[in-house]
Protein backbone atom coordinates (compact mmCIF):
# COMPACT_ATOMS: atom_id res chain seq x y z
CA UNK A 1 0.00 0.00 0.00
CA UNK A 2 1.39 3.07 -0.83
CA UNK A 3 -0.62 6.69 -0.15
CA UNK A 4 -0.24 10.35 -2.09
CA UNK A 5 -1.24 13.24 -1.62
CA UNK A 6 -2.56 15.20 -4.32
CA UNK A 7 -2.50 19.13 -3.47
CA UNK A 8 -4.98 19.15 -6.14
CA UNK A 9 -6.71 16.47 -8.34
CA UNK A 10 -9.02 16.19 -11.15
CA UNK A 11 -11.55 13.50 -10.27
CA UNK A 12 -14.80 12.51 -12.42
CA UNK A 13 -16.55 15.75 -10.64
CA UNK A 14 -14.36 17.95 -11.32
CA UNK A 15 -11.29 19.71 -8.98
CA UNK A 16 -10.20 18.72 -5.69
CA UNK A 17 -7.80 19.58 -3.11
CA UNK A 18 -5.65 18.50 -0.26
CA UNK A 19 -6.45 14.36 -1.69
CA UNK A 20 -5.16 11.49 -0.35
CA UNK A 21 -5.07 8.16 -2.53
CA UNK A 22 -4.17 5.38 -1.59
CA UNK A 23 -2.61 2.56 -4.02
CA UNK A 24 -2.75 -1.06 -3.56
CA UNK A 25 -1.07 -3.27 -6.38
CA UNK A 26 -1.71 -1.46 -9.08
CA UNK A 27 -5.10 -0.41 -8.49
CA UNK A 28 -6.46 2.62 -6.43
CA UNK A 29 -8.05 1.30 -3.86
CA UNK A 30 -9.31 4.89 -1.50
CA UNK A 31 -9.64 8.22 -2.35
CA UNK A 32 -10.72 11.06 -0.01
CA UNK A 33 -9.71 14.39 1.53
CA UNK A 34 -7.22 15.06 4.16
CA UNK A 35 -3.78 16.08 5.00
CA UNK A 36 -0.68 14.95 3.85
CA UNK A 37 0.62 13.37 6.59
CA UNK A 38 3.32 10.59 5.85
CA UNK A 39 2.12 10.64 2.41
CA UNK A 40 4.06 11.07 -0.75
CA UNK A 41 3.71 14.59 -1.92
CA UNK A 42 1.47 15.53 -5.55
CA UNK A 43 2.76 18.75 -6.28
CA UNK A 44 0.62 20.79 -8.85
CA UNK A 45 -2.44 18.81 -10.06
CA UNK A 46 -2.43 15.57 -10.64
CA UNK A 47 -4.64 13.75 -13.63
CA UNK A 48 -5.30 10.26 -14.49
CA UNK A 49 -2.90 8.79 -17.09
CA UNK A 50 -3.07 9.59 -20.44
CA UNK A 51 -4.14 7.12 -23.05
CA UNK A 52 -1.91 8.02 -26.52
CA UNK A 53 -4.52 5.66 -28.76
CA UNK A 54 -2.71 6.24 -32.10
CA UNK A 55 1.04 5.14 -32.33
CA UNK A 56 3.33 3.72 -34.50
CA UNK A 57 6.89 3.94 -32.63
CA UNK A 58 9.46 3.79 -35.53
CA UNK A 59 7.59 6.95 -37.05
CA UNK A 60 9.81 8.62 -34.65
CA UNK A 61 12.80 8.36 -36.46
CA UNK A 62 11.49 10.72 -38.94
CA UNK A 63 11.11 14.44 -36.32
CA UNK A 64 13.25 16.28 -37.79
CA UNK A 65 14.15 15.19 -41.14
CA UNK A 66 10.84 14.79 -43.16
CA UNK A 67 10.18 18.60 -42.24
CA UNK A 68 12.92 20.16 -44.47
CA UNK A 69 11.53 21.42 -48.01
CA UNK A 70 8.42 20.90 -49.43
CA UNK A 71 5.74 17.88 -50.47
CA UNK A 72 2.80 15.80 -48.64
CA UNK A 73 1.82 13.14 -47.64
CA UNK A 74 3.26 11.14 -50.02
CA UNK A 75 6.48 12.25 -50.23
CA UNK A 76 6.72 11.77 -46.74
CA UNK A 77 4.96 8.17 -47.24
CA UNK A 78 8.67 7.56 -48.87
CA UNK A 79 10.92 8.82 -46.59
CA UNK A 80 9.03 6.39 -43.86
CA UNK A 81 9.63 3.41 -46.22
CA UNK A 82 13.24 3.67 -45.72
CA UNK A 83 13.18 3.87 -42.21
CA UNK A 84 10.75 0.47 -42.02
CA UNK A 85 13.29 -0.89 -44.43
CA UNK A 86 16.32 -0.27 -41.82
CA UNK A 87 14.35 -2.22 -38.78
CA UNK A 88 15.15 -5.53 -36.88
CA UNK A 89 13.53 -6.72 -33.56
CA UNK A 90 16.92 -5.73 -31.76
CA UNK A 91 16.53 -2.31 -33.09
CA UNK A 92 13.32 -1.92 -33.07
CA UNK A 93 13.11 -2.63 -29.41
CA UNK A 94 15.87 -0.33 -28.35
CA UNK A 95 13.82 2.64 -30.14
CA UNK A 96 10.31 1.38 -29.51
CA UNK A 97 11.79 1.35 -25.45
CA UNK A 98 12.71 5.03 -25.96
CA UNK A 99 9.94 6.25 -27.84
CA UNK A 100 7.74 4.74 -25.13
CA UNK A 101 9.88 6.46 -21.76
CA UNK A 102 9.67 9.47 -23.74
CA UNK A 103 5.60 9.09 -23.95
CA UNK A 104 5.84 8.44 -19.85
CA UNK A 105 8.12 11.53 -19.13
CA UNK A 106 4.53 13.01 -21.22
CA UNK A 107 2.34 11.45 -18.50
CA UNK A 108 1.47 8.46 -20.81
CA UNK A 109 0.20 5.43 -19.08
CA UNK A 110 -0.97 2.85 -22.25
CA UNK A 111 -0.28 3.69 -25.39
CA UNK A 112 -2.21 2.21 -28.65
CA UNK A 113 0.59 0.80 -31.30
CA UNK A 114 -0.69 0.33 -34.13
CA UNK A 115 1.48 -2.20 -35.59
CA UNK A 116 2.07 -3.08 -39.30
CA UNK A 117 5.97 -3.90 -39.38
CA UNK A 118 5.71 -7.66 -38.81
CA UNK A 119 8.24 -9.58 -41.09
CA UNK A 120 12.50 -9.38 -42.28
CA UNK A 121 13.51 -7.85 -45.31
CA UNK A 122 11.39 -9.04 -48.98
CA UNK A 123 8.45 -10.13 -46.47
CA UNK A 124 10.44 -13.00 -45.15
CA UNK A 125 8.50 -14.28 -41.70
CA UNK A 126 11.16 -14.64 -38.71
CA UNK A 127 11.52 -17.58 -37.08
CA UNK A 128 8.82 -16.23 -34.93
CA UNK A 129 6.60 -14.01 -36.92
CA UNK A 130 5.22 -12.41 -34.51
CA UNK A 131 8.88 -11.65 -33.25
CA UNK A 132 8.95 -7.58 -33.72
CA UNK A 133 5.11 -7.55 -32.17
CA UNK A 134 7.06 -8.95 -29.19
CA UNK A 135 9.54 -6.35 -29.25
CA UNK A 136 7.00 -3.94 -28.73
CA UNK A 137 4.95 -5.32 -25.72
CA UNK A 138 8.73 -5.90 -24.03
CA UNK A 139 9.78 -2.21 -24.73
CA UNK A 140 6.50 -1.30 -23.68
CA UNK A 141 6.71 -3.32 -19.88
CA UNK A 142 10.58 -1.82 -19.75
CA UNK A 143 8.93 1.78 -19.89
CA UNK A 144 6.38 1.10 -17.59
CA UNK A 145 3.36 1.40 -19.88
CA UNK A 146 0.48 -0.68 -20.77
CA UNK A 147 0.16 -1.33 -24.33
CA UNK A 148 -2.77 -2.10 -26.66
CA UNK A 149 -0.97 -3.69 -29.62
CA UNK A 150 -3.20 -3.36 -32.86
CA UNK A 151 -1.97 -5.81 -35.08
CA UNK A 152 -2.74 -4.60 -38.34
CA UNK A 153 -3.86 -6.48 -41.76
CA UNK A 154 -2.00 -4.92 -44.74
CA UNK A 155 -2.43 -5.94 -47.90
CA UNK A 156 -1.89 -4.47 -50.69
CA UNK A 157 -0.27 -1.25 -51.45
CA UNK A 158 -2.81 0.91 -52.70
CA UNK A 159 -6.23 0.40 -54.31
CA UNK A 160 -5.71 -2.66 -56.73
CA UNK A 161 -1.92 -2.04 -56.00
CA UNK A 162 0.59 -4.96 -55.27
CA UNK A 163 2.67 -4.40 -52.11
CA UNK A 164 6.19 -3.25 -53.32
CA UNK A 165 9.90 -2.46 -51.66
CA UNK A 166 9.92 -1.94 -48.04
CA UNK A 167 5.95 -2.50 -47.38
CA UNK A 168 6.66 -6.38 -47.95
CA UNK A 169 7.70 -6.41 -44.53
CA UNK A 170 3.97 -5.44 -43.76
CA UNK A 171 2.08 -8.43 -45.76
CA UNK A 172 0.92 -11.69 -44.70
CA UNK A 173 -0.38 -12.89 -47.91
CA UNK A 174 -4.18 -12.78 -47.19
CA UNK A 175 -6.42 -11.60 -44.62
CA UNK A 176 -6.77 -15.67 -43.58
CA UNK A 177 -2.99 -15.69 -43.33
CA UNK A 178 -2.93 -12.75 -41.05
CA UNK A 179 -5.44 -14.45 -38.50
CA UNK A 180 -3.45 -16.98 -38.50
CA UNK A 181 -0.48 -15.27 -37.25
CA UNK A 182 -2.50 -12.84 -34.72
CA UNK A 183 -4.33 -15.72 -33.18
CA UNK A 184 -0.82 -16.63 -32.03
CA UNK A 185 0.25 -13.24 -31.27
CA UNK A 186 -3.04 -12.98 -29.18
CA UNK A 187 -2.53 -16.72 -27.74
CA UNK A 188 1.04 -15.69 -25.98
CA UNK A 189 -0.89 -12.80 -23.69
CA UNK A 190 -4.03 -14.44 -22.77
CA UNK A 191 -4.36 -13.74 -19.44
CA UNK A 192 -1.97 -10.73 -19.09
CA UNK A 193 -3.73 -8.03 -17.55
CA UNK A 194 -1.17 -5.01 -19.09
CA UNK A 195 -1.58 -6.07 -22.78
CA UNK A 196 -4.60 -6.28 -24.66
CA UNK A 197 -4.20 -7.86 -28.30
CA UNK A 198 -6.39 -5.95 -30.83
CA UNK A 199 -6.85 -5.57 -35.04
CA UNK A 200 -6.35 -2.91 -37.22
CA UNK A 201 -7.21 -2.56 -40.83
CA UNK A 202 -4.67 -0.31 -42.11
CA UNK A 203 -6.81 1.25 -44.66
CA UNK A 204 -9.02 0.78 -47.49
CA UNK A 205 -5.76 1.24 -49.46
CA UNK A 206 -4.61 -2.09 -48.02
CA UNK A 207 -7.23 -4.18 -47.15
CA UNK A 208 -9.42 -5.12 -50.11
CA UNK A 209 -13.23 -5.05 -48.84
CA UNK A 210 -13.53 -9.24 -49.22
CA UNK A 211 -10.76 -9.51 -46.82
CA UNK A 212 -11.98 -6.91 -43.99
CA UNK A 213 -14.42 -9.19 -42.75
CA UNK A 214 -11.66 -11.46 -41.52
CA UNK A 215 -10.22 -8.40 -38.89
CA UNK A 216 -13.59 -7.93 -38.19
CA UNK A 217 -14.75 -11.31 -37.08
CA UNK A 218 -11.00 -11.62 -35.07
CA UNK A 219 -12.26 -8.53 -33.06
CA UNK A 220 -15.38 -9.83 -32.11
CA UNK A 221 -14.28 -13.24 -31.27
CA UNK A 222 -11.74 -11.59 -29.14
CA UNK A 223 -13.97 -8.35 -27.96
CA UNK A 224 -10.93 -6.79 -28.87
CA UNK A 225 -10.33 -2.88 -30.11
CA UNK A 226 -10.53 -2.70 -33.89
CA UNK A 227 -8.78 0.06 -35.23
CA UNK A 228 -8.28 1.65 -39.00
CA UNK A 229 -7.00 4.45 -40.62
CA UNK A 230 -10.13 6.39 -42.33
CA UNK A 231 -10.38 9.24 -44.98
CA UNK A 232 -6.88 10.73 -43.61
CA UNK A 233 -6.36 11.94 -47.45
CA UNK A 234 -8.44 13.47 -50.26
CA UNK A 235 -6.62 11.10 -52.72
CA UNK A 236 -7.47 8.08 -50.51
CA UNK A 237 -11.10 8.72 -50.57
CA UNK A 238 -11.35 9.80 -54.29
CA UNK A 239 -9.38 6.35 -55.16
CA UNK A 240 -11.72 4.09 -53.26
CA UNK A 241 -15.04 5.94 -54.24
CA UNK A 242 -13.83 4.95 -58.24
CA UNK A 243 -13.13 1.52 -57.39
CA UNK A 244 -16.35 0.89 -54.98
CA UNK A 245 -18.33 3.34 -55.78
CA UNK A 246 -18.56 4.00 -52.01
CA UNK A 247 -16.25 5.82 -49.16
CA UNK A 248 -13.80 4.33 -46.72
CA UNK A 249 -16.29 4.81 -43.85
CA UNK A 250 -19.32 2.99 -46.12
CA UNK A 251 -16.82 -0.02 -46.50
CA UNK A 252 -15.88 -0.61 -42.91
CA UNK A 253 -19.62 -0.47 -41.96
CA UNK A 254 -20.72 -2.64 -45.36
CA UNK A 255 -18.18 -5.49 -43.87
CA UNK A 256 -18.59 -5.06 -40.01
CA UNK A 257 -16.08 -2.99 -38.77
CA UNK A 258 -17.78 -0.10 -37.41
CA UNK A 259 -19.44 -0.40 -33.19
CA UNK A 260 -18.29 0.36 -29.93
CA UNK A 261 -14.99 -1.74 -29.93
CA UNK A 262 -13.93 0.53 -33.17
CA UNK A 263 -12.13 3.47 -33.67
CA UNK A 264 -11.29 5.72 -36.75
CA UNK A 265 -8.15 7.08 -36.91
CA UNK A 266 -7.98 10.56 -38.86
CA UNK A 267 -11.31 10.95 -40.39
CA UNK A 268 -10.30 14.01 -42.23
CA UNK A 269 -12.55 13.80 -45.11
CA UNK A 270 -15.91 12.85 -44.35
CA UNK A 271 -19.27 13.57 -45.85
CA UNK A 272 -22.50 13.91 -43.92
CA UNK A 273 -23.25 9.91 -44.37
CA UNK A 274 -20.21 8.82 -43.07
CA UNK A 275 -20.83 10.63 -39.59
CA UNK A 276 -23.78 9.29 -39.51
CA UNK A 277 -22.67 5.90 -39.27
CA UNK A 278 -19.31 6.49 -37.48
CA UNK A 279 -21.87 8.27 -34.38
CA UNK A 280 -24.75 5.83 -34.93
CA UNK A 281 -22.43 2.70 -34.31
CA UNK A 282 -20.53 4.68 -31.76
CA UNK A 283 -17.22 3.94 -33.46
CA UNK A 284 -14.61 6.05 -31.71
CA UNK A 285 -12.56 8.48 -33.55
CA UNK A 286 -8.75 9.53 -32.78
CA UNK A 287 -7.81 12.97 -34.02
CA UNK A 288 -4.13 13.31 -34.27
CA UNK A 289 -3.69 16.91 -34.48
CA UNK A 290 0.19 17.17 -34.59
CA UNK A 291 0.60 14.64 -37.42
CA UNK A 292 -2.66 15.83 -39.32
CA UNK A 293 -0.84 19.51 -39.33
CA UNK A 294 2.49 18.02 -40.26
CA UNK A 295 1.21 16.23 -43.02
CA UNK A 296 -1.06 18.77 -44.38
CA UNK A 297 -3.95 16.79 -43.77
CA UNK A 298 -6.90 18.90 -42.98
CA UNK A 299 -8.92 19.67 -40.02
CA UNK A 300 -11.51 17.05 -39.31
CA UNK A 301 -15.12 17.43 -38.43
CA UNK A 302 -14.16 16.82 -34.31
CA UNK A 303 -17.01 18.40 -32.53
CA UNK A 304 -19.45 17.21 -35.31
CA UNK A 305 -18.63 13.71 -34.67
CA UNK A 306 -18.44 13.74 -30.97
CA UNK A 307 -22.33 15.31 -31.18
CA UNK A 308 -23.42 12.72 -33.58
CA UNK A 309 -22.14 9.92 -31.13
CA UNK A 310 -18.57 8.92 -31.65
CA UNK A 311 -16.37 9.38 -28.81
CA UNK A 312 -13.29 11.28 -29.33
CA UNK A 313 -9.45 10.18 -28.52
CA UNK A 314 -6.42 11.70 -28.80
CA UNK A 315 -2.91 9.87 -30.64
CA UNK A 316 0.19 11.02 -31.60
CA UNK A 317 0.59 8.91 -34.89
CA UNK A 318 3.93 9.77 -36.59
CA UNK A 319 5.22 11.48 -33.12
CA UNK A 320 6.14 14.74 -35.05
CA UNK A 321 5.53 16.10 -30.89
CA UNK A 322 4.80 13.83 -28.40
CA UNK A 323 2.79 15.87 -25.90
CA UNK A 324 -1.21 14.76 -25.42
CA UNK A 325 -2.20 18.10 -24.12
CA UNK A 326 -0.61 19.63 -27.48
CA UNK A 327 -3.19 16.99 -28.78
CA UNK A 328 -6.02 18.38 -26.50
CA UNK A 329 -6.35 21.94 -27.62
CA UNK A 330 -5.42 21.51 -30.90
CA UNK A 331 -8.60 19.87 -31.47
CA UNK A 332 -10.34 23.18 -29.80
CA UNK A 333 -8.19 25.61 -31.81
CA UNK A 334 -8.23 23.72 -35.11
CA UNK A 335 -11.99 23.75 -34.57
CA UNK A 336 -11.21 27.71 -34.22
CA UNK A 337 -9.34 28.38 -37.47
CA UNK A 338 -12.24 25.81 -39.41
CA UNK A 339 -15.24 27.95 -38.03
CA UNK A 340 -13.35 31.58 -37.14
CA UNK A 341 -15.14 30.86 -33.57
CA UNK A 342 -13.97 29.76 -30.18
CA UNK A 343 -15.44 27.82 -27.31
CA UNK A 344 -16.29 24.40 -29.32
CA UNK A 345 -14.79 22.41 -26.76
CA UNK A 346 -14.54 22.56 -23.23
CA UNK A 347 -11.21 21.75 -21.03
CA UNK A 348 -12.83 18.84 -19.57
CA UNK A 349 -14.32 17.52 -22.34
CA UNK A 350 -10.38 17.41 -24.31
CA UNK A 351 -8.97 15.86 -20.58
CA UNK A 352 -11.42 13.01 -21.10
CA UNK A 353 -10.72 12.79 -24.45
CA UNK A 354 -6.78 12.24 -23.38
CA UNK A 355 -7.92 9.88 -20.65
CA UNK A 356 -11.04 7.54 -20.11
CA UNK A 357 -12.26 7.37 -23.77
CA UNK A 358 -8.73 6.69 -24.96
CA UNK A 359 -8.10 4.10 -22.41
CA UNK A 360 -11.34 2.41 -23.15
CA UNK A 361 -10.80 2.36 -26.98
CA UNK A 362 -7.42 0.61 -26.16
CA UNK A 363 -9.99 -2.21 -24.18
CA UNK A 364 -8.81 -0.65 -20.98
CA UNK A 365 -12.11 0.91 -19.93
CA UNK A 366 -11.09 0.67 -16.01
CA UNK A 367 -8.38 3.28 -16.69
CA UNK A 368 -8.32 7.10 -16.99
CA UNK A 369 -10.30 7.88 -14.06
CA UNK A 370 -9.32 8.89 -10.48
CA UNK A 371 -11.74 6.17 -8.80
CA UNK A 372 -11.38 3.37 -6.44
CA UNK A 373 -11.26 0.31 -8.19
CA UNK A 374 -9.05 1.97 -11.63
CA UNK A 375 -5.72 1.56 -12.58
CA UNK A 376 -3.42 3.77 -10.46
CA UNK A 377 -2.42 5.58 -13.49
CA UNK A 378 -1.67 9.38 -11.56
CA UNK A 379 0.08 12.37 -13.84
CA UNK A 380 1.07 15.19 -12.03
CA UNK A 381 1.76 18.41 -13.49
CA UNK A 382 3.68 21.87 -12.27
CA UNK A 383 0.99 24.40 -12.21
CA UNK A 384 3.84 26.93 -11.28
CA UNK A 385 6.17 26.53 -14.61
CA UNK A 386 6.48 29.60 -16.99
CA UNK A 387 4.07 27.95 -18.73
CA UNK A 388 1.39 26.79 -15.89
CA UNK A 389 1.61 29.73 -12.86
CA UNK A 390 -1.32 31.86 -12.74
CA UNK A 391 -3.54 28.91 -14.73
CA UNK A 392 -5.93 27.07 -12.43
CA UNK A 393 -8.67 23.53 -13.13
CA UNK A 394 -8.34 21.83 -16.13
CA UNK A 395 -7.78 24.60 -18.36
CA UNK A 396 -4.15 24.80 -16.75
CA UNK A 397 -3.16 20.98 -18.19
CA UNK A 398 -5.30 21.64 -21.45
CA UNK A 399 -4.45 25.29 -22.58
CA UNK A 400 -1.12 26.48 -20.39
CA UNK A 401 0.81 22.95 -20.17
CA UNK A 402 3.14 21.12 -22.38
CA UNK A 403 4.84 17.36 -21.93
CA UNK A 404 7.80 19.34 -20.00
CA UNK A 405 5.72 20.13 -17.06
CA UNK A 406 4.81 16.83 -16.06
CA UNK A 407 6.65 16.47 -13.16
CA UNK A 408 5.45 12.51 -11.58
CA UNK A 409 4.14 9.38 -13.25
CA UNK A 410 3.10 6.57 -11.32
CA UNK A 411 2.02 3.92 -13.87
CA UNK A 412 -0.31 0.89 -12.71
CA UNK A 413 1.17 1.54 -9.26
CA UNK A 414 4.81 2.07 -10.48
CA UNK A 415 6.59 5.16 -10.18
CA UNK A 416 7.94 5.56 -13.15
CA UNK A 417 8.66 9.27 -13.54
CA UNK A 418 10.20 10.86 -10.77
CA UNK A 419 11.24 14.84 -10.88
CA UNK A 420 11.03 14.85 -14.49
CA UNK A 421 13.24 11.77 -14.72
CA UNK A 422 11.95 8.41 -15.87
CA UNK A 423 13.61 5.30 -14.46
CA UNK A 424 15.47 4.59 -17.28
CA UNK A 425 17.97 7.08 -17.19
CA UNK A 426 18.40 9.64 -19.94
CA UNK A 427 15.59 9.29 -22.63
CA UNK A 428 17.05 11.65 -24.92
CA UNK A 429 19.89 9.69 -25.23
CA UNK A 430 18.32 6.25 -25.62
CA UNK A 431 16.46 8.15 -28.06
CA UNK A 432 19.58 9.73 -29.66
CA UNK A 433 21.09 6.58 -30.13
CA UNK A 434 18.84 4.63 -31.15
CA UNK A 435 17.80 6.61 -34.28
CA UNK A 436 21.51 7.24 -35.02
CA UNK A 437 21.86 3.66 -34.87
CA UNK A 438 19.41 3.51 -38.40
CA UNK A 439 21.20 5.88 -39.81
Amino acid sequence: MTTYWCEHAWLPDGLAQSMLIEVEGERIARIGQGAQGSAERLAGLTIPGLANAHSHAFHRALRGHTQAGKGDFWTWRDQMYSIAATLDPESYLNLARAVYAEMALAGVTCVGEFHYLHHGPGGVPYQDPNEMGHALVRAARDAGLRITLLDTCYLTGGVGTALAGAQLRFGDGTAEQWAVRAEGLAAAYTGQHDVEIGAAVHSVRAVPPEQMHVVSEFSHRHAAPLHAHVSEQRAENDACVRMYSATPVQLLHEHGALGPRSTAVHATHLSEVDVHLLGHSRTAVCMCPTTERDLADGIGPARTLFEHGSPITLGSDSHAVIDLFEEARAVELNERLASEKRGHWPAAELLAAATSAGHASLGFPDAGMLVPGAWADLVSVRTDSVRTAGTAGAEAVVFAATAADVHSVVSGGRRIVEDGRHVLGNTGQALAEAIGALR
